[in-house]
């Protein structure tokens, strides 16, 4: 049994210094493995996306209902070329990285080179509520580690101040053996005093992964960071890597590409394997398939025509 099967993956959110804090923190190792296997990640791209995965998953936490959904998309001119997560409020994420074999030499602090491997560009929020636009901020990337450039963002597009800290720990074959994170917020109104002792808390964390490494509950992540404030913890939530792809949603992405490209699909003569991008899941359409995909296709442009008429 690996270190991740034994230690379920959940996540808390709490509330300090009479509200004026806010705190959600994670474990999220074995939702990281599935990751891992469904890309076949080697270390770096496993830590970047299991970092992100983790990231995104407590910021869907903070969505109000249940159809609200919000990713986070980093787009890089470093090897990694570029990562994606998106999380609705019930603990489900979803993710990949474009390029997942991606090796560099470790960085100055004998890590994972993330940073190198996103290297420079932009961070987008989108948070999509069911309004007809849904929200988008996006941010340049302060340092392409995620955790920081996560922080950068809370701060330059919504103004709130806070600290995200993200770690993932993988073993000599690249498996992960955990991997979680925090994200600490200041309420509106907050204390200096608070400001001031919070700050001083959060300098004597080394690192996320020292603290997974100590194998810490999320519970004992936040105690250690939010010391000498009192903590009321409000919640707890299982987390887990899913997709919910399943076929009709495929064939419904192949009714929009177009007859010209379904033709050419259906004279080839041959049976077509399609590959969700968030998980790896193959989809096949048989030529049959294919025909039945055109007619439908054609059915619908037909109503839309009818309607808008």
């Amino acid at each position: 049994m690996s270190n991740t099967e034994s230690k379920k993956d959940y996540m808390v959110r709490a509330t300090a210094a009479d509200a004026q804090i806010r705190a959600f923190a994670i474990t999220s190792g074995n939702l990281v493995e599935e990751a891992r296997k469904a890309h076949d990640t080697k270390a770096l791209a496993t830590a970047a996306l299991g970092r992100l995965l983790s990231g995104t998953v407590m910021m869907g936490d903070m969505l109000k209902n249940e159809k609200d959904l919000i990713t986070v998309r980093i787009e890089g001119d470093g090897p990694l070329g570029g990562l994606l997560a998106t999380a609705d409020n019930k603990g489900n994420v979803k993710g990949y990285v474009v390029n997942t074999d991606v090796v560099l030499p470790h960085n100055a602090n004998d890590h994972l080179d993330v940073g190198g491997g996103v290297g420079k560009g932009t961070l987008t929020v989108i948070r999509d509520t069911g309004l007809k636009d849904p929200y988008v901020g996006t941010v340049g990337l302060y340092t392409g580690e995620i955790a920081e450039d996560l922080t950068y963002y809370f701060a330059e597009s919504e103004q709130t101040p806070s600290s995200v800290g993200l770690g993932v720990l993988v073993d000599a074959e690249g498996k992960v053996m955990a991997a979680g994170g925090f994200i600490i917020q200041l309420m509106p109104g907050a204390l200096e005093e608070t400001i001031i002792k919070l700050e001083e808390n959060l300098t004597k964390i080394k690192s996320v992964t020292d603290i997974l490494r100590a194998g810490h509950t999320p519970e004992e992540m936040l105690k250690l960071i939010l010391e000498g404030f009192d903590v009321e913890f409000t919640g707890e939530m299982p987390v887990r890597f899913y997709c919910n792809c399943d076929k009709d949603r495929v064939e419904r992405a192949l009714m929009l590409i177009g007859s010209k490209e379904l033709d050419d699909m259906i004279s080839d003569g041959k049976e077509v394997e399609l590959c969700c991008q968030f998980c790896n899941k193959k989809y096949n359409f048989s030529v049959e398939d294919l025909k039945a995909v055109k007619i439908k296709a054609i059915n619908s442009k037909a109503k839309r025509d009818e309607l808008k008429n």
